[in-house]
């Protein structure tokens, strides 16, 4: 009969087992661990010099468990709990500690700005890494979904509708009420007065406060945008030499009827998805360094539209790292004057088109001849520009960059849809999921701590 190993699960040791020996050597799991020592927590910490009660759990040990969690795409708290207590790798980043959910979750919650403000400091890893190589950049935006529906959502001019219809049913039955004051007693009882709203009116009248809510809100924001615009026109004017006229009093302006608002999260919006049509989202920005794919800038604004967020991407990735790209590519999305502008005044080259690219006719595109028209305008400047073989390789870029990275977000670690509500919760928490894209990177380039996969 043939003989096994032998098989005793339920044998205790004779010596304690070092966490060390349970995973592979190069298991990501070490390359956290070594990397979270070295990155700045200060500001975590500094938010606990008050703290009462029980001693909390050390925010060394929690980011590396939530870093861990993000990388394998697990972002809900109950799920990192059940994986501290059955998880090698997160037991050994947490140190055989067992947090509950509530506890992450709180932390999370509670220190989500400062996990956000990780992504720089994985940019400037990569940096002294010498994985960002800037030579050339691919900027990209994609839509998250919201943790809302879109048909919780509602237009400017149905809220008013809604309004009217609302108010005249609440008004009918209070005025119903007046008119049966003998039957009082008999249909509402001695305790109560005979003129409170019924549950089902109540609802209503909660609606209806929600609604007169989200229309003051739009208002609000129609004037602001009005005054804003109107400064510009005012400010241009002066520039220009011109005596200004306002059109219009910013405080008459009324929202576009088609303006919507959604009641499970305001500040999200209906957007076109390339993918699933109309939903309700947020936009988030990359800007990517090719060969590495390393993000360098990132942002998440409540803006359906691409076209504004370049000049701010490039900015931003000129404060996380102090230099500027040579070379930057956009879809179609991002053409305009300004951001022409804005990449030429970095001293960098553009690679944008003026029209959607079709995969199609990339291929089949021919290299323009002969010297350049002397009148050419700057749409066909650039058409020509990426039909030369120069032109159609660095665009080409963007394509194998900052796409991939956006599948790896999305896909890759599942985060198709956010979790939390409100601009700014949801883009810090976009940042750390960035920070820790970055960090899957240097850990895979084996760049800095020799931890290769």
């Amino acid at each position: 009969m043939k003989r096994f190993r032998d098989y005793q699960p339920h044998q205790v040791y004779l010596l304690p087992p070092a966490p060390q020996d349970w995973l592979p050597k190069g298991h990501l799991v070490y390359f956290l661990d070594e990397v979270v020592e070295q990155l700045d927590l200060s500001a975590i910490y500094a938010d606990y010099q008050n703290s009462r009660g029980q001693p909390p759990y050390d925010p060394t040990m929690m980011v590396k468990v939530w870093l861990y969690a993000y990388s394998r795409g697990i972002r809900s708290s109950r799920k990192v709990e059940q994986a501290v207590q059955e998880d090698i790798g997160f037991r050994f980043l947490a140190g055989n500690q067992g947090p509950k959910f509530w506890a992450l979750n709180h932390f999370r919650t509670r220190h989500r700005k400062a996990l956000g403000e990780l992504f720089v400091q994985t940019v400037r890893l990569a940096e002294r890494a010498g994985l960002v190589k800037l030579k050339h950049v691919a900027v990209d935006g994609t839509k998250l979904k919201a943790n809302a529906s879109k048909h919780s959502a509602m237009s400017y001019a149905r809220m008013q509708r809604e309004e009217k219809r609302l108010r005249e049913e609440i008004e009918q039955y209070l005025r119903e009420c007046d008119d049966v004051d003998r039957e009082e007693d008999e249909r509402f009882g001695e305790d109560r007065r005979g003129d409170e709203l019924p549950e089902h009116l109540r609802t209503r009248e909660q609606r209806l406060e929600a609604i007169r809510r989200a229309m003051a809100e739009l208002e609000a924001e129609a004037r602001e945008k009005a005054q804003a615009e109107q400064e510009a026109r005012r400010t241009e004017a002066e520039a220009e030499g011109r005596e200004f006229h306002p059109r219009k009093d910013p405080e008459d302006v009324k929202p576009s009827p088609k303006a919507q608002r959604n009641f499970t999260d305001p500040e999200s919006r209906i957007m076109k998805s390339s993918s699933d049509g109309f939903v309700q989202a947020y936009n988030a920005q990359l800007l990517v360094d090719a060969g590495s794919q390393i993000v360098v800038a990132t942002d998440l604004t409540a803006e359906p539209v691409d076209t504004q967020h370049l000049p701010q991407l490039l900015a931003q990735a000129h404060a996380n790292i102090g230099r500027r790209p040579t070379q930057v590519s956009a879809d179609a999305g991002y053409w305009s004057a300004a951001n022409l502008q804005a990449i030429e005044e970095i001293g960098a080259e553009a690679f944008v088109p003026p029209d959607k690219v079709k995969h199609s006719e990339w291929r089949a595109a021919k290299p323009p001849r002969g010297r350049i028209p002397k009148n050419i305008t700057p749409d066909d400047l650039m058409r020509r520009k990426l039909r030369t073989r120069r032109g159609r390789a660095c665009y080409k870029l963007r394509q194998t960059n900052v796409e991939p990275v956006i599948g790896q977000i999305k896909e890759g670690r599942q985060l198709r849809q956010v979790l939390h509500r409100g601009r700014e919760k949801v883009r810090a928490l976009w940042r750390f999921d960035v920070a820790v894209h970055n960090l899957l990177k240097l850990y895979r380039a084996g760049a800095v701590f020799g931890y290769g996969a």
